[in-house]
């Protein structure tokens, strides 16, 4: 990490939902928290509570000095809606596979 970044991942109890158009995408009660300097916290949800069948891979990749490299999904009218990190960095590993949504809803 560069000084003053830092970022933690932990065990979250929030529920947390995730839907667009009226369509119910995600839903987990086990997030990962990831807290990363200068952004919002970000939901990082188990693929067995997204519904991957819903989404289509994107050709999108991006690169961060912090976590590496992410690949993203996308739905009819939302491009890359939804990313996840297969091979992290070794601080940020257990977030290894979890899809974080542009947009959470914590609902308890």
């Amino acid at each position: 990490m560069t000084a003053g970044h830092t970022i933690t991942v932990e065990q979250g109890t929030e529920r947390v939902r995730v839907e667009v158009d009226g369509q119910l995408l995600a839903e987990s009660d086990r997030p990962l928290v990831l807290r990363e300097t200068g952004l919002p916290p970000r939901y990082y949800l188990p693929p067995q509570d997204v519904r991957l069948d819903l989404l289509t891979p994107s050709d999108t990749t991006t690169h961060c000095p912090f976590k590496g490299d992410a690949s993203y999904w996308s739905r009819p009218g939302s491009p890359d809606l939804v990313w996840a990190y297969p091979d992290p960095k070794p601080e940020v590993a257990t977030i290894k596979d979890h899809l974080c949504f542009s947009a959470t809803e914590v609902v308890g």
